[in-house]
């Protein structure tokens, strides 16, 4: 007879609140450091655990950065995660890109992080990609087809319409100091995001 496997225990409040402060410390060293100048010993000191309690929740350095990586990706994709079929394509769509422009002007540093990771390969999160970012997408992406289907929104590649709500609300993350520079002082994000959304959506309303 073939035995159950016992499933994992569940994580104390403690052991889920020090690995939040781990991966906030790591991003913050890895995105100052970089992969290879960032070290345990640095992210122990910033997220205020001793090097051997640290290494109770991460065995390796390459575990840290995977770990972060696949935290931003988990919060940078649950607005992506939450588009319904079933409501109205302008609105959700409105929502999403709104919600990824705020995670841009909140957190570049994670955004900038993940893009520096793709273009070095993504080595360390390749199963992530392959796996469960390309099931969302997918999944996603029929949600679009869909809604031109049912003549809701006008007909557009769904994966390469997804494609470009990345680029452009990720830019203002990745080239955040170039933006800085270019945009007016007294430009909003209301305002970007009210421009930013009439771009996208613009071409995809039926009249």
């Amino acid at each position: 007879m073939q035995k159950t496997k016992a499933k994992p225990a569940a994580k104390t409040r403690i052991q889920s609140e020090n690995q939040d402060l781990i991966l906030k410390a790591a991003l913050d060293v890895f995105s100052t450091y970089g992969f290879r100048g960032s070290t345990i010993d640095q992210i122990a000191i910033k997220c205020g655990l001793s090097k051997p309690n640290l290494l109770y929740y991460f065995r390796r350095k390459d575990d840290i950065y995977a770990a972060v990586l696949e935290h931003t990706l988990t919060q940078w994709l649950a607005p992506l995660r939450m588009l319904d079929v079933g409501n109205d394509p302008i609105a959700e769509l409105t929502r999403y890109i709104e919600v990824k422009l705020d995670m841009s002007f909140a957190n570049p540093a994670a955004s900038k992080l993940f893009a520096n990771e793709i273009l070095h390969g993504a080595s360390h999160i390749e199963k992530y990609l392959k796996g469960p970012l390309k099931e969302l997408v997918e999944a996603k992406a029929a949600v679009i087809q869909q809604w031109i289907v049912d003549g809701k929104i006008r007909a557009v590649d769904p994966t390469h319409f997804i494609f470009a709500i990345w680029a452009v609300t990720q830019h203002y993350a990745d080239f955040s100091v170039q933006v800085e520079t270019l945009l007016k002082p007294s430009e909003k994000p209301a305002t970007i995001k009210a421009a930013v959304v009439e771009i996208l959506l613009r071409g995809l309303k039926v009249t």
